[in-house]
């Protein structure tokens, strides 16, 4: 008898409410635009293993020659070291090097000085890598760098830093046996570095190296030896007071000593009797044994003699030298 309230929300019975979303019954949705159709692409006929020529092999570049090249120039070889022998050992330092005094010009002259002694070879000084060496039959080098004893006043030049001193006679004993017997050598050490020129009178000079022997020497007749060698004032044995040679001087050792001559001596072996003036004999192997010999007659006593009334006396191994004079000669006149 009443009317129902209406469910405004509710669908109606008569009028559905349509889906928007829903596509319509009456008019269907029409499909997407169908994708454009292409034409399929045919395949590639396969190729036929005919239809294949074989491809040649690339040839192979040939090798690229170069010219070896030269090794560039040097100035110097190099040096091996490796096979280099070992430097000997000197036995005494090297000679120091000096700058070079001015050069010869090609006409001769040195400084504006023209001569003989600069043309001719024997006035030049001696060149040589030894200790000791003449620079001519009457002048001695000697090089430095170890010490050299040399009698006083015996230096004549020298070229470098060179130091000269006193040297003693190496002890009392010595000493007064210079006092008392006069032998002996008045000495002088030679040390620096450089080169020592050495002479006595003009005399002429000799070396002689001692292996360990003994050598028995006039002592006026020393010029210079190394300290290596000892050194002492003996009595010649077997000689009587008159001889002149009374007393020597003794060198002992392993070195070089140089003496004096007064012209050119002689050597003699003492494979046979040997006998020498007193003051001729310069010098001896120390281990001969020596005595004095007389020749003195009755006739001497009157003024007849022959003036050789005594000499020395050897015998042993060894050798004698000898000296072409009789020591000094006595002031004397040639008036009549």
């Amino acid at each position: 008898s009443f009317e129902p309230v209406a469910d405004p929300y509710a669908p109606s019975s008569f009028e559905p409410t349509p889906d928007p979303y829903a596509p319509s019954s009456f008019e269907p949705t029409p499909e997407p635009a169908a994708s454009q159709d292409f034409a399929p692409v045919p395949p590639a006929p396969a190729a036929s293993r005919d239809d294949f020529s074989p491809t040649p092999p690339t040839p192979a570049a040939a090798p690229q020659e170069f010219a070896p090249v030269p090794p560039a120039p040097s100035a110097a070889p190099p040096q091996d070291f490796s096979s280099a022998p070992p430097a000997p050992t000197p036995e005494f330092a090297p000679a120091p090097e000096f700058a070079p005094g001015p050069a010869m010009n090609a006409d001769g002259t040195i400084a504006g000085i023209t001569t003989d002694l600069l043309s001719d070879e024997k006035y030049a000084e001696v060149a040589s890598g030894v200790r000791v060496t003449l620079q001519n039959s009457r002048m001695l080098k000697v090089t430095l760098g170890e010490p050299v004893l040399a009698r006083q006043g015996s230096m004549v030049a020298f070229q470098g830093n060179v130091d000269f001193a006193f040297e003693g006679s190496g002890g009392v004993g010595k000493m007064l046996k210079k006092v008392a017997t006069g032998e002996g050598v008045p000495l002088m050490r030679c040390t620096g570095q450089g080169e020592v020129f050495l002479a006595n009178n003009a005399d002429q000079i000799h070396i002689l190296h001692l292996e360990g022997a003994g050598l028995s020497v006039n002592g006026k007749n020393i010029l210079a030896f190394e300290p290596t060698l000892t050194w002492e004032i003996e009595r010649v044995k077997g000689a009587g007071i008159v001889s002149g040679g009374l007393f020597n001087t003794r060198l002992q050792g392993h070195g070089w000593v140089a003496i004096t001559s007064n012209g050119d001596p002689v050597v003699l072996k003492t494979d046979q009797p040997t006998f020498a003036d007193p003051d001729a004999a310069i010098a001896w192997s120390a281990d001969l044994t020596t005595s004095l010999n007389r020749t003195a007659k009755a006739s001497a006593l009157i003024g007849r003699g022959s003036g050789e009334a005594f000499q020395l006396a050897f015998s042993g191994q060894g050798i004698v030298i000898v000296q072409p004079a009789e020591g000094a000669v006595p002031p004397h006149s040639h008036s009549n």
